[in-house]
């Protein structure tokens, strides 16, 4: 497959990038096809050339853009922001959910258990006292309502 991606130049610590275009299998700055821009990122702003007519052939013959290069072709209007696809990460796939949901069921049911002594722990250091020996509060103006008899 052919990409168009970013061959690193320069000295230690100095980047200079060209965007090639070169086939995926060779390195990263080995053999290429084709040099269709450069990318200077130390100077303030960053210097940024590249023949979008150049890119745009590339892509209509099937090349495809790295993430990096894809990155600098929307910055510079070369490609549409939606041209941008739609990443997820790994952990966050379907299978993750459910993976993640049976692993951790002992816990959730423990944390679900544990939820009513959290309460009642932070009312003691509100200064509430023993919830359990107050019963549960009800405010004064509402009526408690009347029992109900049901035939026998």
């Amino acid at each position: 497959m052919v990409k168009i991606r970013l061959k690193r130049m320069g000295t230690t610590k100095r980047p200079f990038y060209r965007l090639v275009v070169a086939d995926s299998r060779s390195p990263r700055d080995g053999r290429f096809i084709e040099s269709i821009g450069f990318y200077d990122p130390l100077p303030e702003p960053a210097v940024v050339r590249i023949d979008a007519e150049r890119v745009k052939a590339w892509m209509v013959k099937g090349a495809r853009p790295s993430d990096s290069a894809r990155d600098l072709l929307i910055r510079e209007g070369i490609l549409a922001a939606s041209a941008r696809p739609v990443r997820t990460p790994a952990s966050a796939g379907p299978d993750a959910a459910a993976t993640r949901s049976s692993r951790d069921e002992g816990a959730a049911g423990d944390a679900v258990g544990a939820e009513p002594a959290e309460e009642a722990n932070n009312e003691e250091r509100r200064g509430g006292g023993d919830p359990e020996a107050a019963g549960p509060a009800a405010p004064a103006d509402v009526a408690a309502p009347e029992p109900t008899e049901q035939p026998a």
